[in-house]
Protein backbone atom coordinates (compact mmCIF):
# COMPACT_ATOMS: atom_id res chain seq x y z
CA UNK A 1 0.00 0.00 0.00
CA UNK A 2 1.30 3.54 -0.68
CA UNK A 3 -1.19 5.47 1.78
CA UNK A 4 0.80 7.59 4.19
CA UNK A 5 -0.69 7.80 7.57
CA UNK A 6 0.43 9.98 10.38
CA UNK A 7 -0.71 9.25 14.02
CA UNK A 8 -0.94 11.67 16.46
CA UNK A 9 -0.57 11.26 20.71
CA UNK A 10 0.86 12.16 23.35
CA UNK A 11 1.36 8.77 24.96
CA UNK A 12 4.50 7.33 23.72
CA UNK A 13 2.92 3.77 24.09
CA UNK A 14 -0.39 4.64 21.91
CA UNK A 15 1.74 6.02 19.19
CA UNK A 16 4.08 2.84 18.75
CA UNK A 17 1.10 0.15 19.13
CA UNK A 18 -0.67 1.85 16.37
CA UNK A 19 2.04 2.47 14.19
CA UNK A 20 2.99 -1.27 14.26
CA UNK A 21 -0.55 -2.34 13.90
CA UNK A 22 -1.16 0.04 10.56
CA UNK A 23 2.58 -0.75 9.38
CA UNK A 24 1.65 -4.46 9.75
CA UNK A 25 -0.98 -3.86 7.32
CA UNK A 26 1.12 -2.27 5.01
CA UNK A 27 0.68 1.38 5.36
CA UNK A 28 3.25 3.67 5.59
CA UNK A 29 3.42 5.30 9.25
CA UNK A 30 5.00 8.21 11.14
CA UNK A 31 4.55 9.48 14.47
CA UNK A 32 4.21 12.68 15.66
CA UNK A 33 3.66 13.45 20.03
CA UNK A 34 1.70 16.26 19.49
CA UNK A 35 -0.26 18.73 17.55
CA UNK A 36 2.25 20.99 16.93
CA UNK A 37 4.73 18.71 15.48
CA UNK A 38 1.90 17.09 13.52
CA UNK A 39 1.06 20.23 11.50
CA UNK A 40 4.33 20.87 11.01
CA UNK A 41 5.10 17.83 9.42
CA UNK A 42 1.58 18.03 7.49
CA UNK A 43 3.21 21.55 6.36
CA UNK A 44 6.46 19.38 4.60
CA UNK A 45 4.51 16.72 2.93
CA UNK A 46 1.33 15.12 2.20
CA UNK A 47 -0.28 12.46 4.33
CA UNK A 48 -3.72 10.94 3.34
CA UNK A 49 -4.75 10.11 7.06
CA UNK A 50 -3.97 11.69 10.04
CA UNK A 51 -5.53 9.49 13.38
CA UNK A 52 -5.35 12.03 16.47
CA UNK A 53 -6.31 12.23 19.81
CA UNK A 54 -8.27 14.99 20.76
CA UNK A 55 -7.08 15.91 24.38
CA UNK A 56 -2.94 16.88 23.70
CA UNK A 57 -0.38 19.72 25.30
CA UNK A 58 0.30 22.42 23.12
CA UNK A 59 -2.30 21.95 20.50
CA UNK A 60 -5.77 19.85 20.73
CA UNK A 61 -6.96 17.30 18.24
CA UNK A 62 -9.49 19.35 17.26
CA UNK A 63 -7.19 22.54 16.48
CA UNK A 64 -4.96 20.29 14.40
CA UNK A 65 -8.17 18.99 12.41
CA UNK A 66 -9.30 22.78 11.45
CA UNK A 67 -5.31 23.85 10.38
CA UNK A 68 -5.27 20.28 8.03
CA UNK A 69 -8.46 21.01 6.75
CA UNK A 70 -7.44 24.58 5.62
CA UNK A 71 -3.90 23.55 4.58
CA UNK A 72 -4.74 20.16 2.88
CA UNK A 73 -9.03 19.30 2.71
CA UNK A 74 -7.70 16.39 0.69
CA UNK A 75 -6.29 15.07 3.74
CA UNK A 76 -8.60 12.47 5.88
CA UNK A 77 -8.64 12.63 10.12
CA UNK A 78 -9.73 10.09 12.22
CA UNK A 79 -10.22 11.61 15.98
CA UNK A 80 -9.75 9.39 19.05
CA UNK A 81 -11.54 10.34 21.80
CA UNK A 82 -13.14 9.19 25.20
CA UNK A 83 -16.84 8.22 26.04
CA UNK A 84 -16.88 11.22 28.00
CA UNK A 85 -15.85 13.64 24.99
CA UNK A 86 -18.20 12.08 22.63
CA UNK A 87 -19.64 15.35 22.03
CA UNK A 88 -16.06 17.04 21.53
CA UNK A 89 -15.61 13.98 18.42
CA UNK A 90 -19.33 14.85 17.35
CA UNK A 91 -18.53 18.35 16.76
CA UNK A 92 -15.19 17.68 14.95
CA UNK A 93 -17.31 15.55 12.31
CA UNK A 94 -19.10 18.70 11.80
CA UNK A 95 -16.28 20.60 11.25
CA UNK A 96 -14.31 17.95 8.88
CA UNK A 97 -13.07 14.98 10.72
CA UNK A 98 -13.82 11.71 8.33
CA UNK A 99 -15.03 9.30 11.57
CA UNK A 100 -13.98 8.96 15.52
CA UNK A 101 -12.73 6.13 17.51
CA UNK A 102 -13.46 5.67 21.13
CA UNK A 103 -10.63 4.70 23.32
CA UNK A 104 -10.00 1.83 25.31
CA UNK A 105 -8.43 1.47 21.03
CA UNK A 106 -10.03 -1.93 19.31
CA UNK A 107 -7.38 -2.28 16.40
CA UNK A 108 -9.56 -4.17 13.94
CA UNK A 109 -11.73 -1.49 14.11
CA UNK A 110 -9.40 0.61 13.44
CA UNK A 111 -7.55 -0.96 10.59
CA UNK A 112 -11.63 -1.81 8.99
CA UNK A 113 -12.48 2.14 9.51
CA UNK A 114 -8.50 3.35 7.58
CA UNK A 115 -9.44 0.80 4.69
CA UNK A 116 -13.02 2.01 4.50
CA UNK A 117 -11.83 6.12 3.93
CA UNK A 118 -9.34 4.71 1.55
CA UNK A 119 -11.64 2.84 -0.22
CA UNK A 120 -14.32 5.84 -0.68
CA UNK A 121 -11.32 8.36 -1.53
CA UNK A 122 -10.78 5.88 -4.36
CA UNK A 123 -14.21 6.00 -5.45
CA UNK A 124 -14.81 9.94 -5.25
CA UNK A 125 -11.19 9.95 -7.28
CA UNK A 126 -12.09 7.61 -9.82
CA UNK A 127 -15.41 9.46 -10.04
CA UNK A 128 -13.82 12.47 -10.70
CA UNK A 129 -12.15 11.19 -13.20
CA UNK A 130 -15.04 9.35 -14.97
CA UNK A 131 -16.92 13.37 -14.81
CA UNK A 132 -13.84 14.87 -16.39
CA UNK A 133 -13.73 12.46 -19.14
CA UNK A 134 -17.03 12.48 -19.50
CA UNK A 135 -16.99 16.16 -19.81
CA UNK A 136 -14.07 16.23 -22.49
CA UNK A 137 -16.07 13.43 -24.52
CA UNK A 138 -19.10 16.02 -24.40
CA UNK A 139 -17.05 19.43 -24.80
CA UNK A 140 -18.74 21.29 -27.56
CA UNK A 141 -14.87 21.84 -28.58
CA UNK A 142 -14.79 17.81 -29.94
CA UNK A 143 -17.75 17.96 -31.74
CA UNK A 144 -15.92 17.81 -35.15
CA UNK A 145 -16.64 20.54 -38.18
CA UNK A 146 -14.96 23.66 -39.04
CA UNK A 147 -17.77 25.08 -41.88
CA UNK A 148 -20.24 27.95 -40.67
CA UNK A 149 -23.10 25.80 -40.15
CA UNK A 150 -21.35 23.66 -37.75
CA UNK A 151 -19.19 26.72 -36.03
CA UNK A 152 -23.02 28.78 -35.71
CA UNK A 153 -24.00 25.34 -33.28
CA UNK A 154 -20.82 26.03 -31.72
CA UNK A 155 -21.75 29.49 -30.46
CA UNK A 156 -24.80 28.92 -29.37
CA UNK A 157 -23.67 26.34 -27.45
CA UNK A 158 -21.42 28.21 -25.76
CA UNK A 159 -24.02 31.07 -25.51
CA UNK A 160 -26.77 28.88 -23.51
CA UNK A 161 -24.75 26.24 -21.89
CA UNK A 162 -24.82 27.76 -18.90
CA UNK A 163 -28.29 29.41 -17.89
CA UNK A 164 -31.31 27.31 -17.11
CA UNK A 165 -33.09 28.21 -20.48
CA UNK A 166 -35.18 25.02 -22.55
CA UNK A 167 -33.28 24.17 -25.53
CA UNK A 168 -35.32 22.66 -28.43
CA UNK A 169 -32.43 20.73 -30.87
CA UNK A 170 -33.79 20.62 -34.60
CA UNK A 171 -32.46 18.33 -37.23
CA UNK A 172 -32.85 14.71 -39.22
CA UNK A 173 -31.95 11.85 -37.64
CA UNK A 174 -28.23 10.78 -37.30
CA UNK A 175 -26.99 14.63 -37.63
CA UNK A 176 -25.96 13.93 -33.65
CA UNK A 177 -28.55 16.19 -31.59
CA UNK A 178 -28.12 13.64 -28.21
CA UNK A 179 -24.59 14.51 -28.77
CA UNK A 180 -25.41 18.41 -28.98
CA UNK A 181 -27.77 18.20 -25.79
CA UNK A 182 -24.96 16.66 -23.93
CA UNK A 183 -22.58 19.49 -24.55
CA UNK A 184 -25.09 22.01 -23.33
CA UNK A 185 -25.18 19.71 -20.14
CA UNK A 186 -21.50 19.16 -19.17
CA UNK A 187 -20.72 22.80 -19.95
CA UNK A 188 -23.30 23.87 -17.27
CA UNK A 189 -23.61 24.12 -14.09
CA UNK A 190 -25.05 21.38 -13.89
CA UNK A 191 -22.63 19.16 -15.29
CA UNK A 192 -21.96 17.33 -11.75
CA UNK A 193 -25.88 16.28 -11.62
CA UNK A 194 -27.42 13.63 -13.68
CA UNK A 195 -28.32 13.89 -17.51
CA UNK A 196 -31.24 11.73 -18.20
CA UNK A 197 -32.02 10.80 -21.50
CA UNK A 198 -35.66 10.12 -22.20
CA UNK A 199 -36.97 8.68 -25.99
CA UNK A 200 -40.47 9.47 -26.04
CA UNK A 201 -41.15 7.24 -28.46
CA UNK A 202 -39.63 4.43 -27.40
CA UNK A 203 -42.14 4.14 -24.40
CA UNK A 204 -45.59 2.99 -24.74
CA UNK A 205 -48.40 5.43 -24.45
CA UNK A 206 -49.50 3.92 -21.21
CA UNK A 207 -46.42 3.95 -19.25
CA UNK A 208 -45.08 7.00 -20.27
CA UNK A 209 -47.01 9.55 -17.66
CA UNK A 210 -45.70 6.98 -15.12
CA UNK A 211 -42.12 7.03 -16.06
CA UNK A 212 -42.05 10.42 -16.43
CA UNK A 213 -43.10 11.68 -13.41
CA UNK A 214 -43.54 8.85 -11.06
CA UNK A 215 -46.30 7.04 -9.90
CA UNK A 216 -47.86 5.83 -6.05
CA UNK A 217 -48.33 2.52 -4.63
CA UNK A 218 -51.68 1.30 -6.16
CA UNK A 219 -51.72 3.93 -8.64
CA UNK A 220 -52.81 1.70 -11.55
CA UNK A 221 -53.08 -1.65 -11.96
CA UNK A 222 -49.30 -4.03 -11.67
CA UNK A 223 -47.81 -0.48 -9.78
CA UNK A 224 -47.28 -2.47 -6.50
CA UNK A 225 -44.69 -0.12 -5.16
CA UNK A 226 -43.97 3.68 -5.20
CA UNK A 227 -41.47 4.39 -8.31
CA UNK A 228 -39.75 7.48 -9.08
CA UNK A 229 -39.90 8.95 -12.47
CA UNK A 230 -37.06 10.15 -15.40
CA UNK A 231 -37.87 13.70 -13.21
CA UNK A 232 -37.30 12.77 -10.27
CA UNK A 233 -33.83 11.29 -11.13
CA UNK A 234 -32.28 14.23 -13.14
CA UNK A 235 -33.03 16.43 -9.93
CA UNK A 236 -30.35 18.83 -10.24
CA UNK A 237 -29.31 17.91 -13.59
CA UNK A 238 -30.93 17.65 -17.49
CA UNK A 239 -33.79 16.11 -18.30
CA UNK A 240 -33.39 15.04 -22.20
CA UNK A 241 -36.94 14.61 -23.89
CA UNK A 242 -35.58 12.84 -27.22
CA UNK A 243 -38.20 13.10 -30.28
CA UNK A 244 -40.64 15.24 -28.10
CA UNK A 245 -42.88 15.43 -30.78
CA UNK A 246 -44.01 11.38 -30.27
CA UNK A 247 -45.30 12.59 -26.97
CA UNK A 248 -48.93 11.87 -26.33
CA UNK A 249 -51.19 14.93 -26.63
CA UNK A 250 -52.90 14.40 -22.83
CA UNK A 251 -48.99 14.26 -21.58
CA UNK A 252 -48.43 17.74 -22.98
CA UNK A 253 -49.92 19.31 -21.16
CA UNK A 254 -48.58 18.22 -17.96
CA UNK A 255 -45.46 18.52 -18.94
CA UNK A 256 -45.86 22.08 -20.29
CA UNK A 257 -46.75 22.75 -16.06
CA UNK A 258 -43.93 20.65 -15.27
CA UNK A 259 -41.89 23.44 -17.34
CA UNK A 260 -43.92 26.30 -17.01
CA UNK A 261 -44.06 25.98 -13.04
CA UNK A 262 -41.28 23.84 -11.87
CA UNK A 263 -43.46 20.98 -10.28
CA UNK A 264 -45.12 18.07 -11.10
CA UNK A 265 -47.69 15.57 -9.80
CA UNK A 266 -46.67 11.82 -9.65
CA UNK A 267 -49.62 9.17 -10.93
CA UNK A 268 -51.45 8.75 -7.43
CA UNK A 269 -51.11 11.43 -5.71
CA UNK A 270 -52.47 14.90 -5.76
CA UNK A 271 -49.07 16.25 -4.03
CA UNK A 272 -46.97 18.40 -6.13
CA UNK A 273 -43.28 18.11 -6.26
CA UNK A 274 -40.44 20.81 -6.92
CA UNK A 275 -38.70 19.88 -10.40
CA UNK A 276 -35.41 21.51 -10.48
CA UNK A 277 -34.64 19.97 -13.67
CA UNK A 278 -33.20 21.85 -16.45
CA UNK A 279 -35.73 20.06 -20.07
CA UNK A 280 -33.40 19.66 -23.02
CA UNK A 281 -35.61 18.46 -26.39
CA UNK A 282 -34.83 17.50 -30.09
CA UNK A 283 -36.86 17.03 -32.89
CA UNK A 284 -36.69 15.52 -36.23
CA UNK A 285 -40.01 16.94 -37.64
CA UNK A 286 -41.12 20.25 -38.23
CA UNK A 287 -43.02 21.18 -34.69
CA UNK A 288 -44.45 24.17 -36.18
CA UNK A 289 -46.53 21.95 -38.80
CA UNK A 290 -47.00 19.42 -36.27
CA UNK A 291 -49.04 22.63 -33.84
CA UNK A 292 -51.14 23.42 -37.26
CA UNK A 293 -51.74 19.73 -37.57
CA UNK A 294 -53.25 19.36 -34.09
CA UNK A 295 -50.51 16.52 -32.71
CA UNK A 296 -48.48 19.34 -30.54
CA UNK A 297 -49.86 21.67 -28.04
CA UNK A 298 -49.01 25.53 -29.19
CA UNK A 299 -48.03 26.70 -25.95
CA UNK A 300 -45.77 23.94 -25.02
CA UNK A 301 -43.91 24.11 -28.20
CA UNK A 302 -43.25 28.04 -27.43
CA UNK A 303 -42.40 26.97 -23.74
CA UNK A 304 -39.29 24.46 -25.08
CA UNK A 305 -38.66 26.75 -28.26
CA UNK A 306 -36.80 29.70 -25.76
CA UNK A 307 -33.61 28.72 -27.74
CA UNK A 308 -33.59 26.43 -30.76
CA UNK A 309 -30.32 25.15 -32.21
CA UNK A 310 -30.80 23.81 -35.76
CA UNK A 311 -28.28 21.51 -36.96
CA UNK A 312 -27.64 21.42 -40.02
CA UNK A 313 -27.36 18.16 -42.72
CA UNK A 314 -23.97 16.66 -44.40
CA UNK A 315 -25.23 18.19 -47.35
CA UNK A 316 -24.96 21.43 -45.61
CA UNK A 317 -21.51 20.82 -44.21
CA UNK A 318 -19.79 18.93 -47.13
CA UNK A 319 -16.48 20.21 -46.02
CA UNK A 320 -16.42 18.80 -42.68
CA UNK A 321 -16.83 15.19 -44.56
CA UNK A 322 -13.39 14.19 -44.66
CA UNK A 323 -12.81 15.72 -41.07
CA UNK A 324 -15.18 13.84 -40.09
CA UNK A 325 -14.44 10.23 -41.64
CA UNK A 326 -11.03 10.57 -39.75
CA UNK A 327 -12.36 11.37 -36.88
CA UNK A 328 -13.97 7.76 -36.99
CA UNK A 329 -11.26 6.37 -38.27
CA UNK A 330 -9.01 7.31 -35.64
CA UNK A 331 -11.17 6.11 -32.82
CA UNK A 332 -12.23 2.92 -34.84
CA UNK A 333 -8.35 1.97 -35.21
CA UNK A 334 -7.85 2.39 -31.79
CA UNK A 335 -10.87 1.00 -30.48
CA UNK A 336 -10.49 -2.46 -32.42
CA UNK A 337 -6.27 -2.03 -32.72
CA UNK A 338 -6.19 -1.91 -36.55
CA UNK A 339 -2.81 -0.38 -38.02
CA UNK A 340 -4.41 1.97 -40.32
CA UNK A 341 -2.94 5.07 -41.52
CA UNK A 342 -5.54 7.01 -43.37
CA UNK A 343 -8.01 7.06 -46.09
CA UNK A 344 -7.20 7.07 -49.60
CA UNK A 345 -8.50 9.46 -52.15
CA UNK A 346 -10.79 7.04 -54.14
CA UNK A 347 -12.71 6.33 -51.20
CA UNK A 348 -12.90 10.13 -49.83
CA UNK A 349 -13.93 11.48 -53.51
CA UNK A 350 -17.20 8.12 -52.67
CA UNK A 351 -17.85 9.78 -49.02
CA UNK A 352 -18.22 13.13 -50.65
CA UNK A 353 -20.39 12.40 -53.54
CA UNK A 354 -22.84 10.17 -51.87
CA UNK A 355 -26.30 10.99 -50.53
CA UNK A 356 -25.94 10.98 -46.86
CA UNK A 357 -29.65 9.51 -45.94
CA UNK A 358 -28.24 8.86 -42.37
CA UNK A 359 -26.54 11.65 -41.81
CA UNK A 360 -23.61 11.61 -39.49
CA UNK A 361 -24.98 8.45 -37.79
CA UNK A 362 -24.66 6.32 -41.30
CA UNK A 363 -21.28 7.85 -41.87
CA UNK A 364 -19.60 6.41 -38.58
CA UNK A 365 -21.03 3.26 -39.03
CA UNK A 366 -19.79 3.14 -43.00
CA UNK A 367 -16.34 3.84 -41.45
CA UNK A 368 -16.58 1.12 -38.62
CA UNK A 369 -17.23 -1.22 -41.35
CA UNK A 370 -14.63 -0.14 -43.15
CA UNK A 371 -12.31 -0.24 -40.53
CA UNK A 372 -13.56 -3.97 -39.91
CA UNK A 373 -12.50 -5.50 -43.25
CA UNK A 374 -9.31 -3.24 -44.36
CA UNK A 375 -6.84 -5.43 -45.16
CA UNK A 376 -3.83 -2.80 -45.96
CA UNK A 377 -2.92 0.10 -44.28
CA UNK A 378 -5.45 2.35 -45.86
CA UNK A 379 -9.18 2.25 -46.13
CA UNK A 380 -9.77 1.42 -49.96
CA UNK A 381 -12.66 1.43 -52.21
CA UNK A 382 -12.74 -2.39 -51.46
CA UNK A 383 -13.50 -1.62 -47.56
CA UNK A 384 -16.60 0.05 -48.81
CA UNK A 385 -20.60 -1.33 -49.05
CA UNK A 386 -21.63 -1.39 -52.58
CA UNK A 387 -24.49 1.44 -51.60
CA UNK A 388 -21.31 4.01 -51.21
CA UNK A 389 -19.03 2.72 -54.18
CA UNK A 390 -19.29 5.01 -57.32
CA UNK A 391 -20.63 2.98 -60.29
CA UNK A 392 -18.10 3.05 -63.23
CA UNK A 393 -19.48 5.31 -66.34
CA UNK A 394 -20.41 3.26 -69.12
CA UNK A 395 -18.05 5.38 -70.93
CA UNK A 396 -14.81 4.50 -69.33
CA UNK A 397 -14.93 1.32 -71.59
CA UNK A 398 -12.25 -0.39 -73.19
CA UNK A 399 -12.99 -0.80 -76.90
CA UNK A 400 -10.12 -3.68 -77.63
CA UNK A 401 -11.24 -6.69 -79.03
CA UNK A 402 -14.33 -7.62 -81.06
CA UNK A 403 -17.35 -6.20 -80.86
CA UNK A 404 -19.03 -9.23 -79.65
CA UNK A 405 -16.43 -9.77 -76.81
CA UNK A 406 -16.83 -5.81 -75.69
CA UNK A 407 -20.72 -6.60 -75.43
CA UNK A 408 -19.89 -10.24 -73.02
CA UNK A 409 -17.71 -7.83 -71.17
CA UNK A 410 -19.95 -4.65 -71.03
CA UNK A 411 -22.86 -7.19 -70.01
CA UNK A 412 -20.87 -9.28 -67.31
CA UNK A 413 -19.82 -6.10 -65.85
CA UNK A 414 -23.34 -5.07 -65.57
CA UNK A 415 -24.90 -7.85 -64.22
CA UNK A 416 -22.14 -8.72 -61.38
CA UNK A 417 -23.12 -4.63 -60.44
CA UNK A 418 -26.41 -5.35 -60.21
CA UNK A 419 -26.35 -8.62 -58.25
CA UNK A 420 -23.72 -6.82 -55.85
CA UNK A 421 -26.44 -3.80 -55.56
CA UNK A 422 -29.28 -6.30 -54.49
CA UNK A 423 -26.96 -8.46 -52.25
CA UNK A 424 -26.92 -11.49 -54.81
CA UNK A 425 -30.11 -11.89 -54.79
CA UNK A 426 -31.03 -13.62 -57.54
CA UNK A 427 -34.62 -13.22 -57.57
CA UNK A 428 -34.44 -9.28 -57.14
CA UNK A 429 -31.67 -8.87 -59.53
CA UNK A 430 -33.74 -10.46 -62.26
CA UNK A 431 -36.36 -8.52 -61.68
CA UNK A 432 -34.31 -5.00 -61.83
CA UNK A 433 -32.86 -6.32 -65.25
CA UNK A 434 -36.11 -7.03 -66.26
CA UNK A 435 -35.69 -10.61 -67.09
CA UNK A 436 -36.77 -13.81 -66.24
CA UNK A 437 -34.67 -15.49 -63.59
CA UNK A 438 -34.19 -18.56 -66.21
CA UNK A 439 -32.95 -15.64 -68.25
CA UNK A 440 -30.24 -14.52 -65.89
CA UNK A 441 -29.12 -17.85 -64.87
CA UNK A 442 -28.35 -18.77 -68.42
CA UNK A 443 -26.66 -15.34 -68.72
CA UNK A 444 -24.65 -16.69 -65.80
CA UNK A 445 -23.29 -19.62 -67.22
CA UNK A 446 -22.58 -17.96 -70.68
CA UNK A 447 -20.82 -15.24 -68.74
CA UNK A 448 -19.03 -17.94 -66.62
CA UNK A 449 -20.18 -15.53 -63.58
CA UNK A 450 -19.29 -17.30 -60.03
CA UNK A 451 -21.11 -16.54 -56.95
Amino acid sequence: MNQKILVVDDEEIIRDNLSFVLESEGFQVEKAENGLVAYNKVKEKHFDLIITDIEMPGMKGTELLEKVKSLDPQTAVIIITAYGSLETAISALRNGASDYILKPIEFDELIIKAKRLFEIKDLILENKILREEIHRQYDFENIVGKSAAIKNVFEMIKAVADTDSTVLISGKSGTGKELVARAIHYNSRRRNKRFVAVNCGAISENLIESELFGHKKGAFTGAISDKEGFIKAAEGGTLFLDEISEMPPQLQVKLLRAIQEKEYTPVGTTVSLPANVRFIATTNRNLEEEVKAGRFREDLYYRINVVEIRLPSLKEREEDIPLLANHFLDLYRKKLNKNIKGIDNEVMRALLNHEWKGEVRELENIIERAVIFAKGEYITLEDLPQSIVPSKSLFNFSYSGSLEESVKRFEKDYIMRALQQNEFNKEKTAEELKVGLSTLYRKLKELDIQI
